[in-house]
């Protein structure tokens, strides 16, 4: 449940964050999808910084060593320093041709940005939260992030309003706001932090050895999330190339999905935490038995959010946009989106399980092939499919139904094996 509340902060930010600048208007909004689009891909493929810490530190916790534990979380912490400070800097540079290269118009463009600019700045922050949160997690503690995501993201609500519309900076206050957001949110975590370097006796200065174990480990997880966020760039070029009532309409689709996978990933992380804590004490049964519960906890919660979505579907758009182009797109989008929430559920759950116990090659060399099944659904929208409703509702079909699927059958596939359960602190 802290995991959850911790995962679900972020999303409501971004569904805040949307309705904002979605009353900005359709440009603005649209901008905000671009500049998203590519900021999240970046973000996302930085996830391993959290992805390979917990289930490392997960594994020395289950075989009894705390102080090795805090050791390997605090190297993910320098890591995480150095990658964000190269990417923010590589961004600067390449932020007018990143967002040019989806083809979008010149205002929407702009709009992109000026946000996306500005957002480089709190790139090294959002990783070191990543590595931070994943070092919690590894100890079993979900409710320091939680903490520190409803107070950090609720601050940054408050300071996107200020910026946005009290001061009148448009889309670039939302991206100043979360910058300052940001860097509060490290600051609390690097406090907590050295409290469990100090009270276990772990250092708290950088170790080479260990650096490189946690970009080799985190390696396999960058070519699994590089797959997920190739498929999700491919879906927002389709979108916009439908034309920017179709990208903003779909801007607050995805949004919503991601407000969805990440509420459902409460299950994941708890897989990722479990599943390496008994791995590490080599206790298989208990592994089994958090497989099994999360899954029914998944598929549960995957229908009971269906039905909020699909019975809401006709409503949810106007609390995003003014804009009537852009709701009268929204429907039968949503309709697809809400009917693919169970299978993602499953689909969440079975990667942080796998994740957790580190069978990240698997999942990079399958998110390979299932993004070679998204590619011709997704040219098969672009060239065929009909325009407005009709066509972003077969675009999400592709992705939701057509993408999502073809990750179920793959991890459903593994997890039946017994190949993922390697036991031991390593």
């Amino acid at each position: 449940m802290p995991a959850l509340g911790a995962l679900v902060a972020e999303p409501l930010f971004l569904l805040a964050d949307s309705a904002m600048v979605g009353h900005l208007g359709t440009t603005p909004l649209a901008g905000l999808g671009l500049a998203s689009a590519v900021l999240q891909t970046i973000i996302g493929l930085m996830v391993f910084l959290a992805y390979s810490t917990t289930p490392a530190v997960a594994r020395w916790l289950g075989a009894g060593d705390t102080r090795r534990a805090v050791s390997v979380g605090i190297d993910g912490l320098w890591l995480a320093l150095g990658l964000g400070v190269l990417l923010a800097a590589f961004g600067l540079l390449a932020t007018p041709a990143l967002v040019g290269a989806f083809g979008a118009e010149t205002a929407v463009t702009a709009d992109a940005a000026s946000y996306l600019g500005i957002s480089m700045f709190g790139l090294p922050a959002m990783l070191l939260v990543f590595a931070a949160t994943g070092l919690l997690r590894g100890l079993q503690d979900t409710r320091t992030p939680l903490y520190v995501a409803s107070i950090g993201f609720g601050a940054n609500i408050a300071l996107n309003y200020v910026f946005i519309y009290l001061l009148d900076w448009g889309i670039a206050g939302s991206a100043v706001g979360t910058v300052v957001a940001q860097w509060g949110m490290v600051t609390v975590y690097l406090v907590v932090v050295t409290k469990h370097a100090r009270h276990h006796l772990a250092p708290l200065r950088p170790h080479r050895k260990g650096m490189l174990l946690g970009a080799r480990s985190g390696g396999w997880l960058f070519l699994r999330t590089l797959s997920l966020r190739a498929a999700m760039l491919l879906a927002v070029f389709v979108a916009a190339q439908l034309g920017s009532p179709e990208l903003a309409a779909f801007q607050i689709a995805m949004t919503l999905f991601a407000t969805l996978a990440f509420a459902l990933d409460a299950l994941a992380i708890a897989a990722q935490a479990l599943v390496g804590r008994g791995l590490g004490a080599g206790d298989v049964a208990q592994v089994r038995a958090v497989l099994r519960r999360c899954l029914e906890w998944g598929l549960l919660a995957g229908l009971v959010l269906a039905v909020v979505v699909i019975g809401t579907s006709g409503v949810l758009g106007h609390a995003f946009t003014n804009s009537d182009a852009v709701t009268r797109l929204l429907p039968a989008t949503l309709i697809v989106l809400g009917a693919s929430v169970p299978l993602g559920a499953v689909v969440f759950v079975l990667d942080g399980v796998l994740i957790g116990a580190g069978d990240a090659r698997y999942l990079a060399l399958t998110g390979l092939i299932n993004f070679a099944v998204f590619v011709p659904l997704a040219v098969a929208v672009l060239l065929l499919a009909p325009a407005g409703a009709p066509g972003l509702a077969l675009l999400m079909a592709a992705f939701a139904l057509g993408y999502l699927g073809a990750r179920a059958v793959t991890l459903g596939l593994r997890a039946r094996s017994l190949a993922w359960m390697v036991i031991g602190a390593r």
